[in-house]
């Protein structure tokens, strides 16, 4: 009996193992499956490969910002070398500033008669400033005064260093017998630009041909430092 039982033991036992050994095999099977699916290795990947996109970003940010800086330091330093040594001029106002005409009477003519007067502005203060624009520039006689037009040119900065001199130029048509009416100018009344306040200078030329009502009058003002 004990042999028999023994047998029998021996015989289930062995069953056992082989049951034990397919199911093992049948596990592992699925288990390859399951992480053949799986997409390990492409999820790596993708976080690998964004990290130096991002990076690049980061660095190609941090140098528009140092070039903005750039940009900014260079107009300052145009500024300070534009302003004849001294930063933050004021404005040139009349007071501070000395009237004259060009060398000899500034006149020059031209084929159509036309004829220019240097206006000689002179910065008197020890201090450097800045003038921009058209001067008020008025013809005046015994009988009525005259406002000059504007030329078409475009005003610039002009910054003066203490001592320092800028012009600006009025082209005038003089008058000849049987042109037109006849502007005996005597004087011409100067205004800076941005100015309220005048200087008279005695007019060094003849009579000018009055056009007071023309669209575009042979006799004009230009920009300082024009």
């Amino acid at each position: 009996m004990r042999q028999f039982h023994a047998a029998t033991a021996l015989a289930v036992t062995s069953a056992l193992a082989l049951t034990l050994t397919a199911c093992g095999n049948g596990s592992g099977n699925d288990a390859s499956g399951d992480q053949s699916s799986t997409p390990a290795s492409s999820s790596s990947a993708t976080a690998t490969g964004g990290a130096p996109a991002e990076n690049a970003g980061a660095t190609k940010d941090a140098g528009s910002s140092t070039g903005g800086s750039g940009t900014s330091t260079s107009t300052g330093t145009g500024g300070t070398s534009g302003s004849g040594g001294g930063t933050g001029a004021g404005r040139c106002h009349t007071a501070g500033l000395g009237f004259s005409f060009g060398s000899g009477d500034g006149k020059v003519s031209s084929s159509d008669d036309q004829q220019q007067l240097a206006v000689v502005l002179k910065n008197k203060t020890s201090a450097a400033c800045t003038i921009q624009g058209f001067p008020g520039v008025d013809l005046k006689s015994s009988g009525g005064s005259w406002s000059l037009t504007r030329s078409g040119a475009t005003p610039k900065k002009v910054t003066l260093a203490a001592g320092s001199s800028t012009t600006f130029t009025i082209t005038f048509l003089p008058w000849n017998e049987g042109s037109g009416t006849e502007f005996k100018a005597t004087s011409v009344v100067v205004t800076p630009p941005n100015e309220t306040t005048s200087t008279t200078l005695a007019w060094p030329g003849g009579s000018v041909l009055l056009q007071d009502g023309a669209t575009h009058p042979g006799t004009y003002t230009g920009p300082v430092g024009g």
